[in-house]
């Protein structure tokens, strides 16, 4: 098996993931080709340089739909010749789409790959694909399906957080990522997005509430708690699977949850002779992948075993890992996955994560792969650690050493 390493990685800002964010007006093949180009052009590539282009996107349907990865190959300056792919690994998409390429060059199939993710959310609502996870009966019943904020609030009850950690999480995760954006830290990933006139439309995140503190998260009413208590009465759903709960604590809402949110990310990796071929200078080692099925019902706690899989496969301890990336899909996954292994949250998001910058699914597996990679850099240390939750019970995950 060959050695598989990043040579590149860049995203676009985030943009809020309504019909009034920066990003509306910009479809996600634009956003695609945006993050394609700037790989290309940065890298100095020709011609069919890479395999492949894969790329994640969770809702496939409309202008998102057949093959945008290709699409995107077709509408950005790459040559013809590369093919795309698009997949779905619903949350962790961007990250599968790393992990699917390195495994392909380690396993000899080409030489170098694009692997990254795209999603508009304000233009492509999420769950508009309809999919049978969500409204076919005889799913629904048979494995005690409720959405994805009543499994948050699941796990909050299950391991015994609070209303107050969750939000005492997120003030920290708006502060971090102020503080990274003060400090230029993503300076060397992100691309601003620009119209047809190359004027700037976004050079920023621009979900991130700065002044966000206890007392206005307090203010929030719980996301989850009318649709799990009331109508169509979800919680009732879960206690039949979990009857040792005698009800469930629903701490989760806006302030404390990821941000629904646009954007694309793009990760150039590839083996060593790639990187000799276009004279470029490995950043990281991939040093493992790892995914796993887990339970459907509380559905977000696949950190956790996918994190213990990856660490048994390669023999290392989570004492081995310096940093952590884990998606703030909402706050009890972060925080479980900090109880589990009981790893200091210094250690884990310390540029903020989603519920700050924004979780655009397809995209955010590369773009905190990407962070991550910045900030190993930054910090002058050696290994990271990326992983997410994905819905329907599933996690992923991948380590990266600094070369």
């Amino acid at each position: 098996m060959k050695d598989v390493f990043i040579y590149d990685a860049v995203r676009t800002p985030r943009g809020k993931g309504r019909k009034d964010g920066a990003l509306h007006e910009v479809s996600a093949l634009n956003l695609a080709t945006t993050v394609l180009n700037e790989i290309k052009n940065r890298n100095e590539l020709v011609g069919d340089a890479v395999e492949d282009v894969i790329l994640g996107n969770v809702t496939q349907v409309g202008e998102q739909g057949a093959c945008l990865a290709r699409t995107a190959v077709l509408a950005s300056d790459l040559d013809e010749a590369i093919p795309g792919l698009a997949i779905n690994r619903f949350c962790a998409s961007g990250l599968e789409a790393v992990n699917l390429a390195s495994n392909q060059v380690a396993g000899g199939a080409g030489s170098g790959y694009i692997a990254g993710g795209v999603e508009s959310m304000s233009r492509v609502p999420m769950m508009s694909d309809g999919g049978a996870v969500g409204v076919d009966p005889s799913f629904t019943f048979d494995n005690y399906f409720v959405p994805q904020g009543i499994g948050a609030d699941i796990i909050a009850t299950e391991y015994g957080f609070t209303r107050d950690m969750a939000d005492e999480m997120a003030v920290e995760s708006q502060r971090r990522a102020k503080a990274a954006w003060d400090d230029n830290r993503f300076e060397k990933s992100v691309v601003p997005v620009r119209d047809v006139n190359g004027l700037t439309i976004l050079d920023h995140d621009e979900y991130m509430r700065p002044t966000t503190d206890m007392q206005s998260l307090g203010a929030l009413k719980p996301s989850f708690k009318e649709q799990g208590e009331v109508m169509p009465g979800f919680d009732a759903i879960a206690l039949m699977k979990y009857p040792h709960l005698e009800r469930i604590n629903h701490i989760h809402h806006a302030g404390n949850s990821s941000g629904i949110v646009d954007g694309a990310a793009a990760v150039l990796l590839g083996d060593k002779e790639f990187g000799e071929r276009w004279g470029l200078t490995p950043r990281a080692r991939i040093k493992a992948t790892a995914k796993i099925g887990t339970d459907p019902t509380i559905m977000l706690t696949g950190p956790v075993p996918v994190t213990q899989k990856i660490l048994r496969d390669t023999g290392m301890e989570i004492s081995d890992i310096d940093l952590f990336e884990v998606n703030e899909a909402f706050a009890s996954v972060v925080m479980r996955f900090e109880q589990a292994f009981n790893v200091d949250h210094d250690r884990v998001n310390v540029n903020g994560g989603s519920i700050a910058m924004g979780h655009p699914l397809g995209a955010t597996g590369a773009m905190i792969l990407g962070t991550l990679l910045d900030e190993l850099e930054r910090s002058d240390r050696e290994t990271g650690l990326a992983t997410l939750c994905i819905g329907s019970g599933m996690g992923a995950a991948t380590i990266i050493e600094r070369v």
